[in-house]
């Protein structure tokens, strides 16, 4: 860890939220398609404990667009995916797996289709624009790539969808989970979506004008006064008790969908063409040697793993651990953690590695709650 501050440049692009997040205080940023993405407004446990009483307002900016527009966009985004966009639907979000040619995951992005010919792939922490960019010149289809100016701020928290009314009117409770529709602000029809990075519920609102950040934060602010509205964040409490990957972490270009538990996002049965997918029907019949799993540690609290930590039963490596964090709702340090398939049983007995010495763990299913 380290106290250096940020030294500002092009390439690391503020947000259209970034002073009032500055006012409020934000603790730790993190650095996501080269934008300061927060971890931490007060303590982690905190925001971990306000955001499953109340609503909280993230800025996730750094959740990048890379949109695919013209008559070729359809054929593109179905050749990208694991998972067949061919009958997408406007106003409908997709968990889109990608994959290179060797079923490595590139990227995890939500997809919404716009229109029959113009799409948004929500992307995680990596360039997906360049490699969607070099497929479409390769295969000289007739479509743009580029990153829009799209803003994503979310909204979330078990008090949400009341906010959310207060907001933007009663119509809002009609927009079921992964369906977006567009809702006035400002002169503007935003896509708002129900979605989001955690499991207590809510929306993400894809600003498409920049200017327009603070007047948006702030009339959701003065709404939210009435349901303890604060700043938030992705939370490593909440999203691990709840099994979600984070690509990056959890999951990366040396794994595969099949690996990580995404094989019911990949159409390998339908006639569905992709990249990657006979690198994926391989591995399929050839069985996956590894896979992650939860894993529970025992012992004092942990410090959260900045870094990958070894996993092993004796003294022989079966894997790593890629996320863990002490829950207080689990009452146990939980993780993620990728193992040997002979290692992976529910139940299992292992030990981990870790900065205190080696601790008893235990193999178990996800999510924790």
């Amino acid at each position: 860890m380290t106290n250096a501050m940020v030294f500002p440049n092009r390439r690391l692009r503020p947000t259209p939220y970034s002073n009032r997040l500055d006012q409020a205080g934000v603790t730790y940023y993190t650095v996501y398609n080269h934008m300061l993405l927060p971890t931490i407004i007060q303590s982690m446990e905190e925001d971990y404990r306000h955001l499953k009483q109340y609503a909280q307002i993230w800025d996730v900016s750094a959740e990048r667009q890379v949109e695919i527009v013209g008559p070729d966009a359809r054929k593109l985004a179905t050749r990208i995916s694991a998972r067949d966009l061919s009958g997408a639907v406007p106003g409908r979000c997709y968990y889109a797996p990608i994959t290179d040619g060797q079923g490595g995951m590139i990227n995890d992005p939500i997809a919404l289709c716009l229109a029959e010919d113009r799409f948004w792939f929500s992307t995680a922490d990596s360039d997906l624009g360049l490699w969607i960019s070099g497929i479409a010149h390769g295969l000289d289809l007739n479509v743009q790539v580029f990153e829009p100016d799209v803003s994503p701020l979310a909204i979330q928290g078990p008090m949400t969808e009341d906010l959310m009314a207060d907001v933007f009117g009663p119509q809002i409770r009609d927009v079921k989970f992964f369906r977006f529709a567009r809702f006035e602000f400002s002169g503007r029809q935003l896509v708002i979506a129900r979605s989001g990075w955690s499991k207590q519920g809510g929306f993400e609102i894809y600003l498409d004008d920049g200017t327009l950040g603070e007047a948006l934060w702030d009339l959701i602010a003065e709404k939210g006064a009435d349901y303890n509205l604060r700043p938030g964040c992705p939370n490593l409490i909440e999203r691990v008790e709840g099994g979600l990957l984070s690509y990056g972490n959890d999951m990366t270009r040396s794994e595969t969908p099949l690996e990580v538990g995404l094989d019911r996002y990949c159409q390998l049965d339908t006639g569905h063409k992709f990249i990657g997918r006979d690198a994926l029907l391989r591995q399929r019949d050839q069985g996956i040697t590894r896979k992650i799993v939860g894993v529970k540690v025992q012992g004092s609290d942990l410090s959260p793993v900045m870094h990958p930590v070894r996993y092993d039963m004796l003294s022989r490596s079966v894997g790593m651990v890629t996320s863990s964090v002490y829950s207080p709702d689990v009452g146990d340090n939980i993780g993620f953690a990728m193992v040997d398939i002979e290692e992976a049983a529910t139940g299992t007995v292992t030990s981990v590695s870790t900065a205190e010495g080696r601790r008893d763990a235990l193999v178990c299913d996800l999510p924790f709650l």
